[in-house]
């Protein structure tokens, strides 16, 4: 695995970081950890290969991966001939080693993912709503929860390690952009939504800023593997993002490290009525799906592909120019403060409209003096719709099974 998804802890597999594990005793539950995280991250190898890249003796790893296998953690795979020296038998995770359920709860979807070993979703289920009461929220996911472990057989749910939940820090918050009445946004602000759901289950439950969780499953599965320090960008509702230094995931002092969304658009001025907008206020979807319903269209176009064709493309082409601009700004100001190696951009929307959004953010990057300063690539992201359930579902596989990186972690220098 790629990063512990903590606040201020990770662990990061690229060319210039590689897990290595200890061939001294007592350090049995880090090693096996450490030869998972390699397989995870290089996929099915043979022993002698897990060796060299772990630097554990043949032995160690011998005995590692038949303690795993044992424990039905990993697999053998089928022999590999006809290479230079002795037949081999590649090693993979089991798929069925361990299970996790994710929970993006949301201002106006659920999204609950049963992920596996290897982080794929064995089961989705989501539904839409305008904005519900709590109880209506909670009453769904005690009903998918019980549909999740019904889906596992008896030693499955054994392996069931736990509720990750991806969740706005403020659900309440924002309600005069969302047009909520005052009552519904006040019962959100006063509900503990990790206490709710531990209450709906035995399995240990965590909670993270649902950008942050996004920004987990980008780190861990996805470009976050070779890009160490980057802010995550994610376009849903409203945008926000996440923070990743040196392949740490930066909570900050409230869990609310890369939050964009909230960034003033422009300075304050003396005499002025009003604060700034922000950047939510022009770059998220709410806004786009407005857009369409004045002009008698379908907002629910703003999700597929329709957002790129007639009648819809125009007025999403409109939305692009303002947002795109204002994304530059915030990358600009992010950039210059932390000297980011990169920038990656999702969202809750089609994959040609990411394109068309990295498009049109490129564009506009000319538009700002980057004297000074070094412009940070643009990358897409790799997940999605998924990203936040996905995030979540990972915090309890990676709390379970990531090396500890504060103890053992070793910087190979010499690569890369």
């Amino acid at each position: 695995m790629t990063a512990l998804p903590s606040a201020d802890d990770g662990l990061q597999e690229t060319t210039r970081l590689r897990p290595r594990g200890s061939s001294q005793g007592g350090l049995r539950q880090y090693n096996e950890r450490v030869v998972l995280q390699a397989i995870r991250n290089h996929g099915p190898m043979p022993g002698a290969e897990l060796a060299r890249l772990t630097k554990l003796t043949p032995q160690t790893i011998s005995l590692i991966t038949k303690r795993l296998i044992d424990d039905g953690l990993l697999l053998r795979g089928a022999l590999l001939r006809g290479k230079v020296g002795q037949p081999s038998v590649p090693l993979a995770l089991n798929p069925d080693g361990a299970f996790s359920i994710g929970i993006k709860l949301g201002r106006r979807s659920l999204d609950m993912l049963l992920v596996d070993f290897t982080g794929a979703v064995r089961a989705r289920r989501s539904l839409s709503y305008d904005y519900p009461r709590p109880e209506a929220v909670f009453g769904e996911i005690a009903a998918r929860l019980a549909e999740f472990h019904a889906l596992l057989g008896a030693a499955e749910q054994e392996r069931l390690q736990g509720i990750g939940i991806a969740a706005p820090l403020s659900l309440g918050g924002w309600q005069a952009l969302l047009g909520v009445e005052a009552d519904r946004a006040a019962a959100w602000n006063r509900t503990d939504v990790r206490a709710r759901v531990a209450a709906l289950s035995t399995l240990p439950v965590s909670f993270v800023k649902d950008t942050a969780a996004a920004c987990v499953a980008e780190l861990v599965a996805g470009r976050g593997r070779s890009v160490r320090s980057f802010v995550y960008i994610f376009v849903d509702t409203f945008v926000g993002g996440g923070l990743v230094i040196d392949s740490h995931l930066r909570g900050g002092l409230n869990g609310n490290a890369g939050a964009i969304g909230s960034l003033a658009l422009h300075r304050a001025m003396p005499g002025d009525t009003a604060p700034p907008p922000q950047l939510l206020s022009v770059a998220s979807l709410i806004m786009l799906e407005r857009r369409f319903e004045q002009a008698g269209l379908d907002p629910d176009a703003v999700s597929d592909r329709r957002a790129l064709e007639a009648p819809w493309q125009p007025i999403t082409q409109a939305w692009l120019d303002e947002a795109a601009p204002a994304i530059v700004l915030a990358i600009h100001d992010a950039a210059c403060l932390l000297d980011l190696e990169g920038v990656i951009i999702d969202g809750s929307f089609s994959r040609e409209l990411l394109e068309a959004l990295l498009d049109a953010v490129s564009a506009a990057r000319s538009r700002y003096s980057w004297e000074g300063v070094e412009c940070p690539q643009l990358l897409p992201g790799t997940t999605g719709s998924d990203a936040r359930a996905l995030g979540g579902a990972l915090l309890p596989l990676h709390a379970n099974f990531a090396p500890d990186r504060d103890l053992f972690l070793k910087l190979d220098k010499g690569a890369g």
